[in-house]
């Protein structure tokens, strides 16, 4: 069991949702506990054997995953998480924080990092990050992906390419906490000009209600009409709570009602202005922020 925490690292990595993780990790270690003993003990890592079942599992799901996007009603963001040290997996059967089932925070996760690796395919995505961030090498990613060496090299290598074509210059976390500090003041004061000041022209935003909540289908494009639409939600709840929140690692900002966690925006930056922002309406994946307000 001390395997969990980096195989709930891990498949959260691979498909972008700690629900479906925390599925994977269930599966991996029924699979293990359905071996008879002698079989478990004939395995010379059953690390090594819970990462190979766990990955296979992940690239099986990633495979029908499209399919399933494409029945998704409107935009689909990767399940926001909180700061690693305030919530929790949020299962219902957890009286207690266990420090295993906490996703490590890095910069393998911020939303945009995220975001990317939902535009690889399956084997790209798996390659990649068994490799490039869990260090294994490619002989062993071949093992699990089922291509030689050479592939896996090519696959991840290609996934690399994505990742730094996509990457916008970086600006310290300082920098980004004032910065979408300054963005929560404004949105709070319905301030539109002191909103178009903090976004690039051609910022964009993308909402994920999952067709559960009222929010926009399509993304919004441009300054102006992305501060016009933050004062137009503003306007609708008064009695909304902005609180700035670390979501995926990185400053951002968590809107409550009655303490409940409503909404998730993260965001990403170039210089000194937001160029994306990712807001995650849809309760499913908010599970962790309302678990925890509540733990």
């Amino acid at each position: 069991m001390s395997e969990r925490r980096r195989l709930i690292n891990l498949a959260y990595r691979l498909l972008g949702s700690l629900a479906d993780a925390e599925d994977v990790v269930q599966e991996t270690y029924a699979r293990w506990y359905a071996m008879p003993p002698d079989r478990q003990e004939a395995i010379d890592s059953p690390g090594a054997w819970l990462t190979t079942v766990a990955s296979r599992i992940c690239l099986d799901l990633l495979g029908s995953a499209r399919a399933r996007r494409e029945r998704y009603v409107g935009e689909w963001i990767p399940e926001p998480l909180p700061d690693g040290t305030e919530w929790v997996t949020g299962r219902s059967d957890a009286a207690t924080a266990d420090p295993a089932d906490r996703v490590t925070l890095d910069e393998s996760i911020n939303m945009a990092f995220l975001v990317v690796l939902e535009s690889m395919t399956p084997a790209e995505r798996v390659a990649f990050i068994l490799h490039d961030v869990f260090r294994y090498s490619f002989t062993e990613v071949a093992e699990i992906v089922g291509r030689t060496p050479a592939a896996c090299r090519q696959l991840a290598s290609s996934a690399r390419r994505r990742i730094r074509a996509s990457q916008a210059p970086t600006t310290t976390t300082a920098q980004q906490a004032n910065i979408v500090r300054n963005f929560k003041q404004a949105w709070e004061a319905k301030d539109i000009n002191a909103l178009i000041a903090l976004l690039d022209p051609h910022a964009t935003a993308i909402a994920d209600g999952g067709g559960r909540v009222n929010t926009a289908l399509r993304p919004i494009e441009g300054a102006e009409q992305i501060a016009r639409y933050a004062v137009k939600i503003a306007g609708r709840a008064p009695n909304l709570t902005i609180l700035e929140r670390t979501v995926n690692g990185r400053p951002g900002l968590v809107a409550q009602l009655g303490g409940i966690t409503v909404t998730v925006a993260a965001f990403d930056l170039a210089a000194d202005r937001i160029t994306r922002i990712w807001v995650v309406r849809n309760p499913e994946k908010l599970r962790p922020w309302t678990e925890g307000t509540r733990s």
